[in-house]
């Protein structure tokens, strides 16, 4: 049942937003690469909760109201005593002046005092973006010496198509690819081929979803440097969460 605080998101853009961090490791380093922003209710409700509530019309003001939450309770929990980057996630589609968009977060780094080259940006739904508009958008987070990563990036047509026309600083694997890949031939040929791909065009890879250690060491053996998951560290909202691995021999 849809709780009277997230009722308010279609009412009051400004509701009461909280941000969990999880962290993305550094397996080579044996430290935290980024803490990703993610959306949580003011009960506690999962991202996917409070975002099924944002409406059309209001889902310009929620993207905004998301980045200032994610800048600003970052910097309160501490980011900026690390040298983490922070990973936001954000509404490509509700873009209309990108150039003017990514100053408008410029802003909110610079009043905060969060370096804006620390700063990634994550298509969640990239596939909603057409090409002209997510040439804009990257080229304007490059202007501004921000980073765009693709998100829940597959096998899929949609994202090689993507990466054949456009190089983002990064992608984020398909969590669907990486659990239960220590036991999976087939997904293995798959994530090795993208290794191969983004090591050609000098794109990080992160793996997303790695929630056992047979997988995280099956990954560490393929190569793969960037680990997000439970198996690293759960999101804890207003905490940024240092895992105890450590650096990959």
């Amino acid at each position: 049942m849809q709780t009277q605080a997230l009722q308010m998101i279609d009412e009051e853009p400004d509701f009461q937003l909280h941000m969990a961090f999880q962290p993305i490791w550094d397996a080579r380093l044996g430290e935290v690469y980024a803490y990703e922003a993610l959306a949580r209710g003011p009960n506690g409700e999962m991202a996917a909760e409070v975002l099924a509530q944002v409406r059309p019309e209001t889902r310009y003001s929620f993207d905004q109201q998301c980045r200032v939450a994610a800048i600003t309770q970052a910097v309160q929990a501490g980011i900026l005593k690390t040298s983490a980057r922070l990973a936001i996630n954000f509404f490509p589609d509700v873009i209309t002046d990108a150039f003017a968009d990514s100053e408008r977060t410029m802003q909110v780094a610079k009043e905060t005092g969060f370096p804006p080259e620390r700063l990634m940006f994550e298509f969640a739904e990239h596939d909603r973006i057409d090409a002209s508009r997510m040439a804009d958008t990257i080229a304007a987070h490059r202007k501004m010496h921000m980073q765009t990563v693709f998100d829940d990036f597959g096998s899929g047509d949609v994202g090689l198509a993507l990466l054949s026309r456009f190089t983002p600083d990064a992608i984020k694997l398909d969590p669907a690819l990486i659990r239960g890949l220590a036991s999976s031939w087939s997904r293995r040929l798959l994530v090795e081929k993208m290794i191969e791909m983004t090591r050609r065009r000098a794109v990080r890879l992160i793996a997303e979803g790695v929630e056992t250690r047979a997988d995280y060491e099956k990954l560490l053996a393929l190569g793969v440097r960037y680990f997000q998951g439970y198996f690293i560290a759960h999101p804890r909202v207003g905490v940024l969460e240092n895992p105890r691995l450590r650096p990959a021999a």
